[in-house]
This record gives structure tokens, sequence and C-alpha cells, in this order.
């Protein structure tokens, strides 16, 4: 048997197939089809959680993903433990078995539960104003327990074993939500021939027809015709259906993100098949089908396990076969919760009363109860539930007061009206108002190429829906150019009316009492809460959202947040729209990390990129660094050789013979066409329109602020052409900094702009016997110091392949930089290895190429800049052209603060005792012996050992630093203070004449 509430006959599971599983560590059977929700509600089991704060008994409230109760941890294995997964979601199989959260030692005895004795104390806002003395304990004592307790449920601590795909898809029309609406959408637009996707987080399509018993379309029971027309769909070529698949965010240019749930409904998931997967989604025209959300009844007690939604109850019933309790009252401001009593009263379950907040309401289902038998009490209201760890009974009372009575009870469903889902509209930017006469919030104004349809959308009546639907797929796909189609409109035959309902707190839970009834489930907010925080001061709604935490637990107040809305706007004394609506984010519902990394873990966390030349480095046993996404040689070392060893025999072979590194990482972009220089003018501070064709120059680029942002070299090949290059690590952002300019300040100009770091390998050949090296294997180039001078670029060809070859140096030495097309990039290496042979060159790495530039003074953007330095603060005024009217960053550079005396300085820093060699990042003070704090007046940037100089040599942002020439600083370490004297920044020929050789 699989439970013993399992109503033989109802529901649409097969009782055949059974499936066994454990709720903590108990084990019951359910069906198959079932979600873990229905197979406990089937067994009786109501008590599922405890609430985050108050600790107290917490059943199911919902069907669907709205659920904030009951969330459970879901085991498969000791690595497979998902904690706060909805038990409503949770599609059962055999073996599953889950976990409470949130209490100890046990679900029925919770030790936390003496939180709700002293709820006074955790009154809305009391993080606001406790732990603020003693200061001591703040650190000891209030933030270990803080963090200790927050949280729901349990991380997993072992790494996940699963893994999850992503896929890019695009499409004409995108359907969001298969109920009703969704459905016949995606029929109208699919008729057309246009590329549909239906989207729905359910595991069967169908929407709220899964437990609407009295709807009929095209002469069919509503679910059956939904089944139907999936089927349809599914067999038409130009349409992809998505079961499982949730909606969670909705971005610029209909772009969405949808998650779909892959095997987590399986016993024994392939090892092929992911657990989730991430479909990135661009559409033409977005059809939002997404429904509305019941609303519960705010009254003390309405959180007992055994309260739950009309629209639930129906949903277990009708599609699940389950009864969520024998004898069963409702409570009302709606119509829509008679056809849960009715559906339960036919199918054997008594219906001991309806207690319905409105006066004399009328209405064919009202009729129907009644000629049920089934007790209807009018103008009454529920003012308490009875019961502890499950409802045992209502008290019900005059709404205007009067008389109680107390109704014998082990189920509550409650409807207090349906609100329409906006939050994936919300997310596109589009503009909700407020119907007045409704009293609900509806789309309004639209930001993207979308349209709402049906219950999300203020629709009412499920033919109104289909007839807005349909027509709203065939508008849609006909605006991305599909054909008209005369298709088949699905007819509505039968289908039931709901009426609007009630916002905010009912009779009983008035600001003349303070009751715990709650507003939102998930966060224990309660009404008074949300009086308390406009009493606080807090007039807007988003201000009261924080001051309570209402909405902002993980249901993201899907079913609080109007309740809430409603409460502070009648305590403001003000309308509903004047207090305003939270901000509805993405995710809709919560994602996993799983999802969102795919297979970006482990090796394939971040692209590896590696250079043509990386064979060869890696054959010659180099170790290899990360430098952003690349894999860059850090050092080559010898037999024996320690790291120190490699480098200082590394730098010392540049400057007295010649060493190769590979350059090919830095960023290169072309910019092209008539106006290149104009753009260069405006993006660099240094002047563009003068340099020749083949001569080159340093470049600094800022942001609007005055800040470095980025440095190169930059060659002009020809009066339209710029060949730029870049740090590696800023190659991305910088590219993103000029074409942003490009569209958005400067599209008057005739420009483009191509990224081609990976199109050129770049072998830098440095040090006195470079030219050596390389002129055998040139042709057509003219490598003479007057032909070829310092800062100059030529197009030819070495070793018969086209070149660009750059005379530069970022080591101070005779230097030229090779640009080969990347295929050949290692062979034309191997050919100036072989030839550097021959005068005893050497392969340097990275650390090396640190060294010798700051002997040399010349900066690395990122080390010895931290986004607060000026071109000035790194001694490049030289840099800045004094009569340029205009470039980026002009305007921020003149900024009092960035020009007042007493800023940090790049400057050269010299131990006293040479051989002590400074850490990087560490501070620099005036006083070593002040009092602690003290007053850091720098810090170190760079910082080695430098073979060529026989010491150590550091470079340091220091305040006023160019004034302190001289001067003895010093670095407080925790083995002693290091005393520093400010040095300028050049260690190694300070006249520069190695340039030359």
């Amino acid at each position: 048997m699989s439970g013993a509430l399992r109503i033989s006959g109802a529901g649409r599971l097969s009782q055949a197939k059974t499936a066994r599983f454990s709720f903590d560590g108990q084990s019951y059977t359910g069906i198959e089809g079932d979600t873990l929700a229905s197979a406990l509600l089937a067994n009786g089991v109501h008590l599922v959680g405890r609430s985050f704060k108050y600790h107290r008994p917490r059943g199911i409230l919902s069907a669907g993903a709205e659920e904030p109760n009951a969330l459970v941890q879901i085991v498969r294995d000791d690595a497979r433990k998902t904690p706060n997964v909805r038990a409503t979601v949770q599609e059962l199989y055999d073996g599953l078995a889950a976990n409470s959260q949130n209490r100890w030692p046990s679900l029925s005895f919770d030790v936390g539960a003496v939180n709700d004795l002293a709820s006074p104390l955790f009154s809305a806002g009391f993080y606001y104003k406790t732990f603020m003395w003693p200061k001591a304990a703040w650190k000891s004592l209030y933030e270990p327990k803080i963090r200790e307790a927050a949280g729901l449920g349990v991380s997993p601590d072992k790494p996940d074993p699963d893994h999850y795909s992503s896929r890019y898809a695009h499409c004409d029309v995108l359907v969001l939500g298969g109920g009703a609406a969704g459905i016949a959408a995606a029929l109208a637009a699919a008729e057309t021939g246009a590329r549909v996707i239906l989207a729905d987080e359910q595991a069967e399509f169908g929407g709220s027809l899964r437990f609407e018993s009295g709807a009929k379309i095209d002469g069919q029971d509503g679910f059956a015709w939904a089944q139907a027309a999936i089927a349809r769909l599914r067999a038409m070529d130009n349409v992809r259906v998505l079961p499982r698949t949730t909606a969670f965010g909705y971005y610029a240019q209909n772009f969405v993100g949808l998650v779909e749930r892959v095997s987590d409904h399986l016993k024994a998931p392939g090892h092929d098949l992911p657990r989730e997967r991430l479909w990135q989604v661009r559409a033409k025209r977005v059809v939002l089908a997404s429904g509305a959300i019941e609303r519960h009844m705010v009254f003390a007690n309405n959180d007992r396990p055994g309260i739950m939604l009309a629209g639930a109850a129906r949903t277990f019933l009708n599609h699940y076969g389950v009864a969520v309790g024998k004898n069963v009252g409702v409570y009302t401001a709606n119509d829509s919760a008679y056809a849960a009593a009715i559906d339960l009263k036919k199918a054997g379950v008594n219906v001991a009363a309806i207690v319905d907040l409105r006066d004399n309401p009328t209405c064919p289902v009202i009729d129907e109860a009644r000629a049920l038998g089934i007790e209807i009490n009018f103008g009454r209201a529920v003012i308490r539930a009875g019961g502890k760890l499950r409802v045992s009974s209502m008290t019900v009372q005059p709404k205007n007061g009067g008389g109680e009575r107390t109704i014998p009870v082990d189920a509550i469903l409650m409807s207090a009206g349906w609100t329409p889902s906006v939050h994936l509209f919300s997310q596109s930017r589009g503009k909700v108002a407020f119907n007045d006469e409704t009293k609900r919030f509806v789309p309004g104004t639209y930001a993207q190429d979308c349209v709402s349809v049906g219950a999300c959308n203020g629709t009412d009546g499920l033919s109104a829906t289909v007839d807005e639907a349909y027509a709203a797929g065939a508008k849609a796909a006909k605006d991305t150019g599909a054909k008209t189609a005369k298709g088949t409109k699905p007819k509505v035959d039968a289908s039931e009316s709901w009426s609007r309902g009630m916002l905010g707190a009912a009779p009983g839970a008035g600001p003349d009492t303070t009751v715990k009834a709650f507003v939102d489930f998930q966060n224990d907010v309660t009404a008074k809460d949300i009086r308390q925080a406009v009493h606080e001061g807090m007039r807007s709604i988003e201000h009261v959202k924080r001051f309570t935490t209402n909405g902002m637990a993980t249901d993201q107040g899907k079913t609080s947040n109007m309740h809430g809305l409603a409460i502070a706007a009648e305590t403001l004394g003000k309308p509903i729209p004047e207090v305003g609506l939270t901000t509805f984010r993405a995710p809709y519902t919560p994602v996993t990390f799983g999802a969102i990394v795919s297979h970006a873990r482990g090796p394939l966390f971040d692209p590896t990129r590696k250079t043509a030349i990386h064979p060869w480095a890696e054959a010659q046993g180099a170790v290899f660094e990360d430098v952003g996404q690349w894999k860059r040689a850090w050092y080559f070392p010898k037999a024996g050789e320690d790291m120190h060893a490699a480098v200082d025999r590394e730098c010392v072979a540049v400057r007295n013979q010649a060493g190769l590194f590979d350059a090919s990482t830095l960023g290169k972009i072309e910019v092209v066409g008539p106006d290149a220089a104009k753009f260069m003018e405006l993006l660099y501070t240094n002047p563009w329109e003068k340099l020749e064709p083949g001569r080159c120059r340093y470049g600094i680029m800022l942001r609007e602020d005055g800040f470095i942002y980025d440095d190169g070299v930059v060659g002009r090949l020809a009066p339209d052409r710029f060949h730029v290059t870049t740090t590696t690590g800023g190659a991305p952002r910088v590219m993103n900094h000029m074409e942003d300019y490009l569209q958005t300040e400067f599209p008057h100009l005739n420009v483009w702009l191509t990224s081609i770091t990976e199109q050129w390998a770049v072998i830098a050949v440095q040090g006195p016997k470079s030219r050596d090296i390389i002129a055998p294997l040139v042709e057509g180039i003219d490598m003479s110091d007057e032909a070829l001078p310092h800062m100059s670029v030529r197009e030819g060809k070495i070793c018969g392949v086209p070149t660009r070859l750059f005379r530069m140096s970022f080591t101070g030495e005779r230097g030229f930089e090779v640009n080969v097309p990347a295929d050949y990039g290692q062979a034309v290496w191997e050919a100036l290895w072989a030839e550097g042979q021959k005068h005893d060159a050497t392969a340097y790495g990275t650390e090396a190429m640190h060294v010798l530039r700051a002997e040399k003074g010349y900066i690395i953007v990122g080390q010895d800049t931290d986004g607060t330095v000026t071109p000035n603060d790194a001694g490049l005024d030289w840099a800045v052209g004094k009569k340029k009217a205009d470039f980026v960053g002009i305007r921020g550079m003149a900024r009092p603060d960035l020009v007042a005396k007493g800023r940090k300085q790049l400057v050269g820093l010299k131990t006293k005792d040479p051989k002590v060699v400074l850490e990087e990042g560490a501070q620099i003070v005036e006083d070593p012996k002040q009092a602690i704090p003290m007053k850091m007046i720098g810090h170190v940037t760079s910082s080695y050992w430098s073979q060529n100089c026989g010491r150590s040599i550091a470079l340091a942002l220091v305040a006023g630093g160019r004034d302190r020439m001289g001067d003895t600083l010093y670095v407080p370490m925790p083995n002693g203070v290091i005393e520093v004297e400010v040095t300028g920044m050049v260690f190694f020929d300070e006249t520069g004449g190695r340039l030359n050789g």
C-alpha cells in the first residue's frame, strides 16, 4: 500500500508502480510519479521541517516551486547530499532518502524551538539593534554563533561527483510556462513553422489543469488535452519541448537562462547523463505564460503543519490521488477554495466547514458545495489554529467580533486569491502596473520583445486565457517573419471561474493584536513585524523588506510579497502603488552552482590558453605559471638549479649575451580605418596623429576618472592601421573598453577593431647579441640602427614567413620583438634558438623578465599600479600629450585630489642591507616606533634580487615619494624592521646607452 491517505480511483498515478523511500530514517512507500511531498502526505506525514528563526513546526504549504516550508536534504551517498530541495518539486524514485533540516536533536523535539518562547527578543530588525555591546564579544562570541546559525541545511563536504552540461539555443519564439496558456501559444507559433521552445518547471505539462476538475478543452478533460497537445508539439521538427525546466532569469536582448533537471528524478542515472543542463536561449520573441501563485490567509498560527493552500490540496487529490486529511476545514476569501472542498467531499473526505470572510458571495461552486451538505460560514474569520506538530482545530468568529467557535480539523485549506507571477516580466525590465479593481500588479510597460498571457497577465477564465495566448503565439511567430498558418484554435468547453480574493491580514491578526500570523513562512515574518517596521520609520517597501526580511528567503516571497505590501500600505495609510513593489531578481528559484559552473571546474575551471611555443618550453623543462588564462614559462631550470639560481643565470645572460622570451600572450589589437589616428588620440594620453608609419610609441590608457587603465607599445603600420599591444591580463578589458567608446561615444569615427592576440606569435630577442641572432634569418628588412632605430616597426619575412618586426625593449637592452603568424611560431622560435646558440643565448621566463624590467624602472600595470595611480604618480607625465585638447580621462586627471601634494608616487627602494629582499605588498612607515596602528605611507609594489646589480631592488608607492629621495624609511615585518632608502626607479644603466647595444 502506498499510504493510508491514498484514495483509490483518484489521481492519475498507477498504484502498481510503487517506490520505497525514507524520511528521517523512517521507511515509507509511494508511487512512481509522486513528488516527495505527495508521498509523505499519502503516508500521513505533515511535519517536514522547522522554521528558520523560531524553529516552529512546519508542514507542506504548496504543491510547486513556491514552497517555503518543505525544504529537505536529499542524500544519494556521502558525496551527494543536496540541501534545501523543495519536497514539492523533488520527484520520487525507489530508494530516495530525505532528511529534514534546521532541527536538533529531532524534528519532533527541536531544542531550537526555545526561540519561539523568546520571540520578543527576536522581533523584526533585532539584528540591527543587538550585538553592539560589549564590543569585544563580536569577534569571539556573536559572529561565530551567528555564522553557525545562519542558513538552512548543511552544505556537502565532499567534491560533487556529478557532471553538468550547458547549451546555447536560438529560437523564434520562446514560451515560458506549460499550462493552458503556454501550450496554446506554442501551438499557434509552431503551426506557422517558426522555431519554438516550450519550457515548464513541472515534470508534466498542464499547469493548473493538473487540478482543475471542471476544465474541458476540445471535448477532452483539460489535463488530457494538455498531454495530447504536448505529444503533437513533440512530433514537430521545429519545436523543442523542455519539461523539468525552470526559466530562472530574463536578461537583455531576449536572453533567457533555463535550468533543466535531467536526472534528479532517476533512481540510478547513467554516467552519460548530466545532473542538470543550463540552457542559454536567445529568442526573437518571448511569450510569458508563468501563471499565478495562490496566496495564503494571514491569521494566528497559520503555519501549523496541515495548513496548506487550497490549490495545493486539489493538486494532491486530483493528480496524485492523495487526501491531505480526513476532516478538513476551509478558510477562504476566494471562490477557488470551494472547488477544493467539493473535490474532497466527492472523494469521500469529510469537509468540516467552509469559513468565508466575504459577506454572502454568490457563485455556482458555492451552490454546489451547499448542495453537497458542506457547512458554509459567510462573514466569518478563522482567528486561530490549534495544535502544535499538526493542526487540530480552527477557531471561528464573526469578522466584526462576537462569539468564538472551535471546529476540530486535521487540515485547513486556505486561499486569499491569486497573484500574477510577474517575476520574469519584471526581470526583463518591464514596468508593472497596479490594477485597482482587481488589487493586483500586472504587466504594464514592456521593455523587450515579449508578451504576457493568461493568469500572469491578469486574465481571468480559461476561455479568455486560451484565446489570448493563441493570438499572442501566432502574432509572436508572425513578427519573426514566419508565414501565417491556418491552425485550429483550441475550444474551451467548460472551465472554472474564480473571484478576486483579499490582501493583507485577516480579522484576528489586525494591528490591535500581537499574535503570530505569518506573512513569510520561511523567514518567520509576521503581520506585526511588518507593522513594526513601519512604526520604526520604514516607508518604502524595499526598506520594510530589508528590515523584516520579508521576501528575502529562498522562495523570494512568492506567497508573501503582496500580503506584506498590503499590510505596510494599510499601516501607512497609503494606497498600495504608493508604497511600491519589491524588485524581482534572478534567479526565480534557486539554481545550483553545478548548473552555472557546468564543466568549468578542476582543470576546466578556467580556459587554459597556451602559446604556439608552449610545447618547446615544456620539452625544455620550463616551470609554468598562470597569467590570466595563459600558461607562461616562469623560468627554465638547468640540472641542480632552484628557481633563484635559474633566474639569476637568465638575467645575467640577457645583459651579457642575449635571451629569447615568449611574449605571445601580450594583448594585440588592430585599429584600422580612415579615422584610426583620431580614435587613438581619444583613447590614449599620447599624441598619435604625427606618428609616422614605421614608428612605435609607448602609450598609456586611462579611465574616465584619470587613473591608469593599461599601457603598451603601439606601432603604426600605415596611415590607417595601428598595431596596439596591451598587458597580458588586460587584453579583453582593453578591447571591451575600446569597443564601448567606439560604439557609444565616438560612433562617428570610421574605425574597426580586431583582436589579433592569438593570430600572432611573438618572440622577444633581447640583449647585446640580439641583432646578430635575428639578422641572418630576416628578409627584406634593413637591420641597421639607422634604418631600424629603437621604437620602429617593419614588415618583411623571417624564415620565409611574414613578420612584423618591432625594434623595442622591455629589458633596457637592444631588443626586437618578432611577430609571426601563430602557426609558424614554434618553427621560427626553433630557428632563432639555433642561431642564438652560436652566441650563448638563453631562454628566459616571466620571472627574469620581471627582474630585468624592474632594473630599468619599467612599470607593470596592475602590479605597480592599483587603480588609483595617475600618470604623474607613476612618473609618466612625459607620456601625456601637453597640447591635446581631449582624451578619455583628461578631465579626471585634473581633479583637485589627483593633483594635490602628498599623493603616493612610484619610487625605487634600496634596503640598507643589500642582501635583504623586501616582500611585495609590505607596508612602509616613517617612524617604526610609533604606536600601533601605525600610519602607513605606502607599500612595496615590486621586489627582486638583482644579480646584475648585486643587490635587492624594489619599487614602491610612497606618499610624496619624489620629495623623499635619499630619505630613510622603514618596513615593519614580523621578524623585525627593515630600513630602506628612497631612490630613483632606474637601478641599471641609468643613461640608457645599452638600448643601442
